[in-house]
């Protein structure tokens, strides 16, 4: 069955590219229309393998299939997979102005599904990112109507211009068109989901973001969605509370990012495994955390926290990653192990005061199982100790050498003394390792990367640029010496873009 349906759409594909050339600038080609619709031959295979070709294939170019022949309207008019995106229509939005590009998008989508039976729409997606004067919510409403029917799985709408001015009507979900959805994906409307509503049978993904709605009812809308195992809001700044019910066994992961007025999360479903959060005021009531095994916070004065109390409250951590943007006491030096950690990242970004990298050791070495170690040091005009101002008596830190670290980074790498004798200390303590990849861009990305569409990386302050370069000597002089034959060294200098002599 494989090899015929791989055989089928080579099939497919080189009658489309045939007939583009015989017909090129065809109108049906652009949106789909069934006038004007060729009839080719095709070959002779039964209609329900056609019809399962036909749905795996992206939009466009099942649009286009229906064209190459009127044998594929059917399956067109019942098409599983409608994406509605400027992407998806290859529509350029530097091309023309908004309103003439919003007015484009909106007709195009308008005559798909006017065409479209609505039967058998599994996915729908639908990102619109102009309100096209005003007139799109009419437009949602009637393009929902036809595409949210019994059956469908995925719900994705993403209103990047709304600023949430769009109600997303609950109704649509309430006549046993929701019972089948699993993923819900809503972002930049209001959603206030009533008692009658209740929840989602199926709903096992739920992505809320800048979403008016209230703590209460996304509380009432969880109690009912009993099968959940993913919940992730961001940016819904109408939630104080954030309470999921123990009622939600199934739930393994929930994360919470920017929302600015929330001021507590408690969490009382057992089993999340994965829980992520970006915010310094709220406060943190995790439940039972024995099983929790990925952590990710975004929180100010966390690397020293997380040092200090996880071992003993998530023993069973196998990846942590933290971002500071405000750490003033180094990482402790502690007897408690993190025994189950073989992945983490730690990111310290912003104006800091002198920090000591070298503390940093304390987090490898009380993880014997840990296998790579990410490093960001993204500081600006730190008050740091140059190696280049005091380069003897490098420190070290006598430990038991580590036998399972394999791959490390550092982005941002600076010529701060602390840095390199962490770097050092990490080269002369690890048996494993296999690669060391020192990044001195100090942006985090490079316009002259292989394949990189960016066309210019932004400007920086000539001291930032010259702390880049320097950090490269750091490593030429102080570093690469000490790497032994069988680690792999990759340094990645300032990109060409910001070249400068010393």
């Amino acid at each position: 069955m494989a090899c015929l349906l791989e055989f089928s759409v080579l099939l497919l594909k080189y009658g489309l590219i045939a007939l583009r050339a015989k017909r090129k600038g065809s109108p049906c080609q652009q949106d789909g229309d069934s006038q004007g619709a060729a009839d080719i031959e095709i070959p002779d295979l039964p209609e329900d393998i056609w019809r399962l070709i036909h749905s795996l294939m992206p939009m466009r170019a099942a649009a286009r299939a229906a064209c190459v022949s009127r044998s594929f309207l059917s399956s067109w008019r019942c098409h599983p997979n409608l994406n509605f995106s400027s992407e998806a229509f290859g529509l350029n939005r530097n091309a023309c102005g908004k309103e003439e590009l919003a007015g484009l998008f909106y007709s195009k989508v308008d005559h798909i599904l006017k065409r479209h039976s609505g039967i058998g729409v599994k996915k729908l997606t639908i990102k619109v990112y102009s309100d096209y004067s005003g007139k799109g919510s009419s437009y949602l409403n009637n393009w929902l109507q036809i595409g949210v029917k019994p059956g469908i799985e995925e719900l994705i709408i993403s209103l990047t211009q709304f600023q949430a001015k769009y109600n997303f009507p609950c109704s649509l979900l309430s006549n046993g068109s929701g019972d089948s959805i699993q993923y819900l994906h809503l972002s930049n409307c209001s959603f206030h989901p009533t008692v009658t509503l209740g929840g989602l049978r199926s709903l096992t993904r739920l992505y809320l973001c800048c979403v008016r709605i209230t703590e209460n009812e996304l509380s009432c809308f969880l109690s009912h969605s009993l099968a959940l195992e993913q919940l992730e809001i961001r940016y819904c700044d109408r939630i104080v509370c954030l309470k999921v019910p123990c009622l939600l066994q199934r739930l393994i992961s929930l994360k919470v990012f920017g929302c600015d007025n929330l001021k507590l999360i408690e969490n009382e479903a057992p089993n999340v495994s994965i829980f992520a959060f970006q915010g310094d005021k709220t406060q943190l009531k995790l439940g039972e955390t024995l099983q929790m095994k990925s952590l990710c916070m975004v929180r100010s004065g966390y690397v020293y926290h997380a040092r200090a109390e996880l071992p003993s409250i998530m023993p069973n951590l196998e990846s942590l990653a933290i971002k500071s943007f405000k750490e003033t006491a180094f990482a402790p030096k502690l007897c408690s192990k993190f025994l189950c950690l073989r992945h983490l990242s730690i990111a310290l970004i912003g104006y800091f005061p002198a920090y000591d990298y070298l503390s940093l050791a304390s987090y490898i070495h009380a993880a014997p199982s840990l296998e790579t170690f990410y490093l960001n040091v993204m500081q600006r005009y730190v008050q740091n100790v140059s190696i280049f101002a005091h380069p003897a008596d490098l420190r070290s830190i006598r430990e038991e050498q580590h036998h399972s670290l394999k791959s490390v980074r550092v982005t941002s790498f600076i010529s701060v003394k602390s840095l390199v004798e962490l770097t050092c200390h990490i080269l002369e303590s690890t048996t494993s390792l296999e690669c060391l990849t020192l990044d001195a861009s100090q942006t985090g990305f490079r316009c002259d990367t292989p394949g990189s569409k960016i066309g210019k990386c932004p400007p920086l302050d000539r001291d930032i640029i010259m702390e880049g370069h320097r950090g490269v000597l750091a490593i030429r002089r102080y570093i690469q010496p000490r790497v032994p034959s069988t680690v792999k060294l990759n340094v990645l200098e300032p990109c060409s873009c910001h070249s400068t002599e010393l």
